[in-house]
């Protein structure tokens, strides 16, 4: 076990510098933000974030990491079943 530790990568001592970015005017936002924030899921990304920028180790942060997995998989599960929905009604009015 030792020895697979010694040669996994070291930690930064910096840590995550992760944090919140707040967009500047005129300032296009970031798709993947757009994403999440049309899925209903932005309060449990933030505290992820929040999380990460407090502790700066993912390993604490497993409860709000799970708990927006949860959020983006019920928001995929509902998007599939509107598409599915469409579909059918499309082909029923074939």
């Amino acid at each position: 076990m030792r020895a697979l530790l010694e040669r996994l990568p070291k930690m930064s001592t910096q840590g995550h510098t992760w944090a919140r970015q707040v967009k500047k005017e005129g300032e296009e936002e970031d798709p993947l933000d757009q994403l999440i924030s049309r899925s209903g899921c932005a309060a449990s990304h933030y505290a992820v974030q929040e999380c990460m920028a407090a502790h700066q180790d993912w390993r604490q942060c497993q409860p709000q990491v799970q708990a927006f997995r949860d959020c983006m998989s019920e928001q995929q599960a509902r998007r599939r079943e509107e598409l599915q929905r469409r579909k059918e009604q499309g082909s029923a009015h074939s």
